[in-house]
């Protein structure tokens, strides 16, 4: 059913047609809403579900961890210092590999204090052990959460879908809510491999010495690997039965002949796309990449698709300090040491929610096709800059 919807109802009634057993979270701006629309489908009889309320991120991190041991399907959202808060459980959700769904609103962290949207909260989780998913708009963060909660299942892994605060957690866009009928006939009943029973009693998370604890985190490893594999399977099923193909580890756009390609993830793949159309209009052969799933890294994807084309300029919403960029990292791991070596140029934009337009990303473009370009911020204000050195 088409509805047009707020981001954050978006995904509360994706989540409400999964059917989750625990919901808990703790409010935190962009990222509010979401658990609010879940408490008020449970206080209306719309959802059977226990609402956890909790007092701190921390707090509702380690809920679910315990709800989904113990066999129940939980649900959790935040954003930014929250996210960052719950660090410690997420990386005992993604060892004792509990099959979490999380939703992430993306906000800048501090200091200083910005309540706008960059993806440095969820890019500096990424070796958390977590599957970690990008939505474009309202839509595929719909999907996806539909979509993880099978795919977590599936392979007894966490995954956090990553939606920019505000740009889309507040936006008002048509989506095509499913049927619970249709929910049901693709997410099979949450039956966990391995859950904590009083009747058949089990110890999780044991202190482990060295001579095994190097296996664990191989074992995480190799399943976060495999689990790309899942990722096509599950696309599948959701495509015959929701008609959408919209779980997709990449989506290449106008890249056939491509000389140059700009690579992003997130909602602004939308304004990449706008911008390479106005290119090609005037005759540059330029196309695009978005990355929806980022971890596990879809390394082979990646390389299939870029994998003749000379030029990328990849832009990043997060910042390394000190270090390479994020997404400019991975490409270059995923498209090195082959015999031919694509010149790849790393462009920082968006950060604290500063607005990236068509005209930037053309202007990433032309830059890129110079060759002689590395690492450049877009619309940095350099009379700042000089104010502070002042």
């Amino acid at each position: 059913m088409k509805r047009v919807l707020e981001g954050s109802l978006a995904v509360a009634e994706a989540v409400k047609l999964c059917r989750p057993q625990v919901v808990s979270a703790y409010p935190i701006t962009p990222q509010t809403h979401i658990v609010e629309h879940l408490a008020k489908f449970v206080a209306d009889g719309e959802l059977s579900a226990e609402v956890v309320n909790v007092e701190s991120e921390h707090s509702a991190a380690s809920v679910v961890l315990g709800a989904t041991a113990s066999g129940a399907r939980s649900y959790t959202a935040t954003s930014s210092q929250g996210l960052i808060l719950m660090a410690e459980v997420l990386f005992n959700i993604s060892g004792l590999r509990l099959p979490v769904v999380m939703g992430v609103a993306n906000r800048a962290l501090s200091a200083p204090i910005s309540i706008w949207n960059d993806q440095q909260d969820s890019m500096s989780l990424r070796d958390s052990g977590w599957f970690q998913v990008y939505a474009e708009n309202n839509q595929s963060a719909l999907d996806w959460h539909i979509a993880g909660y099978h795919l977590a299942e599936l392979t007894s892994l966490p995954i956090m879908i990553c939606m920019d605060g505000y740009i889309l957690t507040h936006a008002y866009e048509p989506v095509d809510i499913p049927e619970q009928e249709q929910v049901d006939a693709f997410l099979p009943s949450y039956t966990p491999k391995i859950r904590l029973d009083p009747d058949s009693p089990i110890t999780l998370g044991v202190l482990t010495e060295p001579d095994a604890y190097m296996e664990t985190r191989f074992t995480l490893h190799q399943a976060l690997k495999t689990a790309l594999d899942h990722v096509e399977g599950v696309g599948k099923k959701f495509s015959r039965i929701f008609g959408r193909d919209s779980i997709q580890l990449v989506e290449g756009y106008r890249l056939e002949d491509a000389e140059v390609a700009v690579v992003a993830t997130g909602s602004v793949v939308g304004t990449v796309k706008e911008a390479v159309d106005d290119l090609r209009s005037s005759g540059r052969r330029v196309g695009a990449l978005g990355l929806r799933v980022f971890r596990p890294f879809p390394r082979h994807a990646v390389r299939s698709v870029l994998a003749n084309i000379p030029h990328i300029a990849v832009l990043e919403k997060a910042l390394s300090p000190g270090g390479p960029g994020i997404l400019s990292a991975d490409i270059k791991d995923a498209l090195y040491g082959d015999t031919r070596w694509p010149h790849i140029a790393r462009f920082v934009a968006g950060l604290g929610g500063r607005d990236i337009t068509v005209e930037q990303v053309e202007e990433m473009v032309l830059k890129t096709l110079t060759g002689k370009v590395e690492e450049h911020f877009l619309g940095l204000n350099t009379s700042l800059l000089e104010q502070g050195e002042g």
